[in-house]
């Protein structure tokens, strides 16, 4: 018997060592409105007697394929963190949290209505038992025109797994609709705003934990990315306090997370800290990747191969989830080296003779 208690001692932390994972997921879940016409924002078309005859039985298909796609993304353990964009407001994402499957895990929601004139906004469903929110914030986009007609930036603040901190920054950044210069002016004010916010967080922590994620509207190459956002390729030399760009490797083959025509474009983009890149202590990136499930795809009929499996074609009711694909991040939360010190300390008591 005084050999069991330090045997389980010593397989608890050995468990621990091997560190815990955490699944994030990001996605854009194309227009997800309610039917009711709101006076303040421009959602007309998705009201019943709307251009889209949005009605409440087509938000539950789009509400239940929305929780499905969350939870084969979780492939057996839902994401600890889901962030969304394009969501009209708290009550499809009551909706979406409580009457469909998803209401079994129990996500929390982070939410609050921007100025965005169409009333999207973005958000985070985070899981009770795993996050514990310390913090959250919403940051307004000036654009250099002095409008903050645009989607807010989401801060939440929390800590994972009751070990380590994280800072997450959920983002929409503008699209490239119109004029390319003007748009993209309005993207490096997007990507400024969070640069600034990052770097806030930085001053007075330079190891800090930080996940930046979102619909960037733009390429890991792009300007406002790595002019603006000043995200590094994650082979260069890593260093805690600057952020690196996880996606650029798979843009760089191809992946896409939203089709243009002929072409896959990967804008869902995730970026860490570099002190998630350094060493094996504490919350270290494991992998990245667009999350691609046959349910998720329809065959392309103008442009050949796959496309995502959309709500709508123009005016023209599809059915489908959303016009982008999910993007999936994994993080290792591994344990403090105090703790190896417990784990060193339970086996040597192992090692000793029953008296």
């Amino acid at each position: 018997m005084k050999k069991l208690i330090p045997l389980l001692v010593a397989f608890l932390l050995s468990c621990a060592l091997q560190g815990q994972e955490a699944k994030l997921m990001f996605y854009n879940v194309e227009n997800f409105f309610d039917p009711i016409d709101d006076p303040n924002t421009q959602d007309d078309e998705f009201t019943p007697t709307g251009n889209k005859r949005w009605t409440w039985q087509r938000l539950a298909k789009k509400r239940s394929a929305i929780a499905k796609t969350i939870i084969a993304a979780g492939e057996g353990d839902a994401p600890v963190l889901v962030g969304l964009a394009e969501v009209e407001n708290y009550l499809v994402l009551k909706q979406l949290v409580e009457q469909t499957p998803l209401a079994k895990i129990g996500y929390t929601i982070v939410h609050h209505d921007s100025p965005d004139p169409r009333g999207i906004d973005v958000a985070l469903l985070f899981r009770n038992d795993r996050f514990k929110l310390l913090q959250r914030r919403f940051y307004q986009v000036v654009f250099p025109s002095g409008s903050n007609q645009t989607r807010e930036i989401l801060y939440a603040k929390g800590v994972l797994d009751s070990r380590d901190t994280l800072h997450v920054l959920v983002n929409h950044w503008p699209s490239k609709a119109g004029n390319f210069q003007q748009s993209q002016a309005r993207r490096m004010a997007a990507a400024n705003k969070a640069k600034s916010i990052c770097d806030s967080i930085f001053s007075i922590n330079s190891s800090a934990n930080i996940i930046v994620m979102g619909d960037f509207n733009d390429s890991p190459e792009s300007i406002p990315i790595v002019k603006g956002l000043e995200a590094l390729p994650p082979d260069t030399l890593i260093m805690s306090n600057k952020l690196y760009n996880l996606m650029l490797p798979l843009s760089k083959q191809g992946e896409g997370s939203y089709k243009y025509k002929t072409e896959w474009e990967l804008i869902d983009l995730f970026f860490v800290s570099g002190n998630m890149l350094l060493h094996d202590n504490g919350l270290r990136y494991k992998n990245a990747y667009v999350f691609k499930t046959d349910f998720l795809l329809e065959d392309d009929k103008k442009y050949h191969g796959k496309r995502p499996f959309r709500t709508y074609d123009g005016m023209k009711y599809l059915g489908g989830v959303s016009d982008h694909l999910p993007v999936i991040l994994i993080i290792k939360n591994y344990e403090r080296r105090s703790q190896l010190r417990l784990t060193t300390i339970a086996n040597r008591i192992i090692s000793y003779p029953d008296t």
